[in-house]
């Protein structure tokens, strides 16, 4: 069978039989694999090893391959009889030698060393098991199918067997994982690890020291299963259908559960309401004692060993205590190409080839699983011969799997009539869709029975390696690679017909909640099924399935795809979490620009992480036809070229940069008329992508208003920015947050302020690393600037000196500020004499946030003069974290009475002291006080809630907020 990953045998003999195999050159050691095959030199009685898993094997995972099939001893025994035959003496001598070494050794060994005090009935119990479970498990892998022309890859590295290993053994402070998860995509190789397992501690190999007993629990063969116990459960692999209970309840921390499969099991909803199981003997459905065991209230001191697809961990993590998470990665990228070597023969063809799968991104990812590997490669060979104008650059992952299906179809021989297959492609679609969405990858008779599927349908599907036989599950089948499922799933909703996979909303409607689903989740499966959905409308590979399966594909889809695209004008796509990436891939996957335009003509907003070439070759595809769109956040980390040309040195031709022409597609939205709000933070971008960038937002058709470059890499970029701001009427907000401006950029800006063409109103400046220098700057441009009235300068150390430089444009009647937030910029009481000195001079002020400042209370007494002062307009203070104490509040109690204009104090953040707060209380009690909103901690607003409650009943709007958020007064996006 085909692995990415393996187990590593810990017995010190099999280094020397390792080196004796490395020792081989390549023509002794493909004698050696033929040897292998002879039923006299295994010497009769031996397994013999399929050949399909020998051919290209090497000698480190032909001696793993070995071990599955033989025990230590029988490896040794084989292995002499076959260097015999090849007449190598020397090296036979060493064999015998060894071998001889290795049985005193063994022979000197105290045998009660392995198991301490076993009765001989017990050890007779063990025995009889280990060879059980070995049986069984052989069984199941050689009855697993492998396509004739598959590449088998056994390159496992050792520090994959010591990890592997590491799981299940004591590490350096005697602890140890006692639950273990494999989670990774489909067909990577989780099962196998855990049948390895399995194996090798049945052979005697791995872990006999560490467990009594190993049991491997398939979750798609016991869902189906009548109520049974746990003891139930353990006997189904006795030998005598009787296990020792008595004896494995009595050393339960000699067991290992391996459970596979989770992601076949349903999670009750009622799970948690269920009381705790620790009896092994009482009576429950298969599925609530897994998950009394997953738990850990069945057998607690168990180790358990699980495997499961990875969009079930978050399931699982409820559901275990103190897991251990290992991600099984499959193929590497080495791997990959290896397998596309090998497979094509041609090096140059086949890293042509890959060079291709590497730009699809998700096709690439899926190659990770063996099968997936074959199934491309074998799609693209047959195409390659059919057609010697084939093209890669025009394929999808959908037309591979398209032509796959149809070049395996066209050669099927079904005796079907032509009026019956439709019906038969069209229930096997349907099961493939009813098991999505139920996570059901096992179909059992009954299963195939109610889709009407016939007999010599199923035979063939399996002779074509669509389908396969489950090897420990009777009469049942699974698809040979979980992507087959997904893709016929997603044909299901393409096929003409109206009734659901489900039996119950019909088709048009069971396609809205897919797709709703799919595209607010980062389940894979569901992503592909989506994008297969997508890539199916286009319009030769709709008629290629037509002409192979005989199947009509509903002319329906695409106006109810568009029905469905009209609601996305309704909702908040960015709060409910839609996945606009995918949402672009798939419609990059139909390459139909038509019916993309139209979808795209219901978008108003999207969200966008432009980090690698798939996500760049996609968003310019779509952004270019969003012509409504009005609010963009786009974050860009994807390389994007300097230069406009590019340099073939094959062709010896120059030709514009693809990246170069996607970026100017992205930056075409900005113009598109609509846009009125771009924000693209956390963007790194070169001076080049951004003169490109700048080169749109002066555009006369650019309605920007609203423009958001947080945390920009690297920030001199920033200057081409600001130049835009020179005559950009339009352009009202700028926020320029977390960059480290420096001088120059920040200057820059300042100077633009001055500009009587800049029309900015709300600027936001957070933690830009500005001084006190930067101030006078700063209050050089506020008196000129009559346009600006929110200013965000918080998280700066403007200082004392730097806030006395501002306040000299804000002492002027005529500063336009009304919203001035200076929280956490390191100034004192002295900073807050001079506010005061200036806002008795303005009455435009509003707001007013001096949060995270060591004001302390004689700077709250600054500000409380100038509050009462009956033409100061401020309605807004904000005060948090300002090292206040109870004293504070006899001034704050003068201002609450007597002020017309404040309507909101925060107060967060301050010892007051329950005293402080009955001061303050007096005050907010008369008729004369105007507040509504009063920023306290919880347990000072507990000791007024009484009173409050009572204020409230006659009438006054006072809230106590124990958390404030400047969202309920003013522009989200200001804040």
């Amino acid at each position: 069978m085909s692995s990415s990953a393996n187990i590593y045998v810990d017995n010190g003999s099999y280094n020397k039989l390792l080196s004796y195999l490395m020792g081989l050159d390549q023509p002794q050691l493909e004698e050696f694999k033929i040897c292998l095959q002879s039923s006299q030199l295994l010497l009769g009685n031996f397994q013999q090893i399929p050949w399909a898993n020998l051919k290209a094997i090497d000698p480190t995972n032909l001696l793993c391959l070995l071990s599955e099939y033989f025990s230590e001893r029988q490896i040794w025994e084989v292995t002499l009889s076959i260097f015999d035959n090849m007449n190598l003496t020397s090296q036979c001598t060493e064999v015998r030698a060894m071998m001889n070494e290795v049985a005193q050794t063994q022979g000197s060994q105290d045998p009660s060393q392995e198991e301490p005090e076993v009765p001989e009935e017990e050890k007779d119990h063990r025995r009889r098991y280990r060879e059980r479970m070995k049986a069984k498990i052989l069984t199941m892998w050689d009855n697993i199918p492998w396509p004739e022309d598959h590449i088998y890859l056994r390159n496992v590295t050792e520090k994959e067997h010591e990890g592997l290993k590491s799981l299940l053994y004591p590490n350096r402070t005697g602890a140890q994982p006692q639950t273990i998860v494999l989670e990774g995509l489909a067909g990577v190789g989780k099962t196998t690890l855990a049948m390895k397992v399995v194996l090798h501690w049945a052979e005697g190999f791995l872990f006999h020291q560490r467990f009594s007993y190993v049991f491997f629990i398939s979750c798609h063969k016991v869902r189906d299963m009548k109520d049974t116990t746990l003891a139930g459960l353990l006997s189904w692999d006795w030998p005598d259908s009787q296990a020792p209970i008595e004896a494995l309840m009595s050393h339960p921390e000699s067991l290992l559960f391996v459970i596979d499969g989770f992601e076949e099991m349903d999670v009750p909803s009622t799970l948690d309401e269920s009381p705790p199981c620790k009896d092994w003997y009482q009576q429950l459905p298969v599925n609530r004692i897994l998950f009394h065991l997953l738990k850990k209230e069945l057998v607690p001191l168990a180790t358990l060993l699980i495997t499961t697809k990875e969009y079930r961990t978050n399931d699982l993590k409820k559901l275990l205590l103190n897991p251990w998470f290992v991600q099984i990665v499959g193929f590497t990228e080495g791997d990959r190409e290896e397998y596309f070597i090998r497979y094509f023969g041609d090096q140059n063809k086949a890293k042509k080839i890959l060079h291709w799968v590497r730009k699809n991104e998700s096709l690439f990812h899926f190659c990770s699983a063996p099968m997936v590997c074959w199934t491309v490669c074998s799609c693209l060979k047959r195409q390659m011969a059919r057609n010697p104008h084939f093209q890669l650059s025009t394929q999808t992952t959908t037309s591979l799997y398209v032509y796959f299906f149809s070049s395996l179809l066209a050669t099927a021989e079904v005796s079907l009539s032509d009026q019956s297959w439709p019906d038969q492609w069209r229930a096997l679609c349907s099961l493939a869709a009813e098991g999505m969405w139920f996570w059901k990858f096992t179909f059992a008779k009954k299963d195939l029975k109610h889709r009407h599927l016939e007999a010599p349908v199923i035979d063939s599907l399996i002779r074509l390696n669509i389908l396969r036989k489950v090897s420990d599950c009777e009469d049942c089948v699974t698809f040979t690679h979980q992507s087959f499922q997904v893709f016929l799933g997603a044909m299901f909703y393409v096929l003409r017909g109206v009734r659901g996979s489900i039996g119950g909303p019909p088709k048009h409607q069971e396609m809205r909640v897919l797709l709703n689903d799919a595209l607010a989740d980062t389940n894979f499966y569901w992503n592909q099924m989506a994008l297969f959905f997508f890539g199916l409308l286009k319009r030769n590979l709709a008629e290629e399935l037509e002409d192979t399966l005989r199947c009509k594909m509903s002319h329906r889809t695409t106006d109810e795809l568009l029905e469905w695209a009209d609601e996305l004008e309704s909702y908040d796509l960015v709060s409910s979490c839609f996945e606009f990436l995918h949402f672009f891939e798939c419609l990059y996957e139909t390459r139909e620009e038509n019916f993309v335009r139209q979808i795209l003509s219901h978008l108003l907003e999207a969200d966008l992480d432009i980090f690698g070439s798939l996500q760049l070759q996609v968003s310019s595809f779509c952004l270019k036809h969003c012509q409504r769109l009005s609010k963009l956040r786009l974050s860009v980390s994807s390389a994007i070229p300097q230069t406009e040309l590019t340099f073939n040195l094959e062709t010896l031709e120059t030709r514009p940069h693809s990246k170069i022409r996607q970026w100017q597609d992205v930056c075409s939205v900005f113009s598109n008329g609509n846009l009125t709000e771009l924000d693209f933070s956390n963007s790194k971008l070169n001076a080049f992508s951004m003169k490109k960038l700048c080169y749109e937002l002066r555009n006369p058709r650019c309605k920007l208003q609203k423009l958001t470059c947080k945390s920009i890499t690297p920030v001199r970029i920033l200057k081409e920015l600001v130049l835009v701001l020179y005559g950009n009427h339009r352009l009202t907000h700028l926020n320029l947050s977390s960059n480290n401006l420096g001088i120059p950029v920040s200057t820059m800006i300042f100077k633009t302020l001055r500009h009587s063409a800049c029309n900015i109103q709300y600027l936001c400046l957070w933690f830009c690393q500005l001084g006190t220098s930067s101030c006078k700057y700063l209050s050089d441009a506020l008196l000129k600037n009559k346009s600006l009235t929110h200013l965000n300068l918080r998280k700066n150390n403007l200082r004392d000196e730097g806030v006395k430089f501002l306040c000299k444009a804000l002492s002027r009647p005529d500063c336009s500020l009304q919203n001035l937030d200076l929280s956490d910029c390191s100034f004192t009481a002295e900073g807050c004499q001079e506010l005061a000195n200036a806002l008795q001079h303005n009455c435009n002020m509003k707001i007013l946030d001096i949060g995270s400042n060591d004001i302390q209370d004689d700077g709250v007494k600054h500000l409380c003069e100038v509050l009462k002062h009956p033409k100061c307009a401020l309605n807004t203070l904000g005060l948090e974290k300002c090292n206040l104490t109870p004293a504070c509040c006899q001034y704050l109690s003068s201002v609450l009475r007597s002020s017309k204009s404040l309507f909101n104090l925060n107060l967060l953040g301050n010892n007051l002291e329950p005293r402080g707060v009955s001061t303050l209380w007096k005050a907010l009690k008369k008729s004369t006080c105007k507040l509504q909103k009063l920023g306290l901690e919880k347990e000072l607003y507990n000791i007024v809630k009484g009173e409050l409650e009572e204020l409230q009943e006659r009438g006054s709007f006072l809230r106590v907020k124990c958390k404030w958020d400047f969202n309920d007064l003013e522009d989200k996006w200001w804040w």
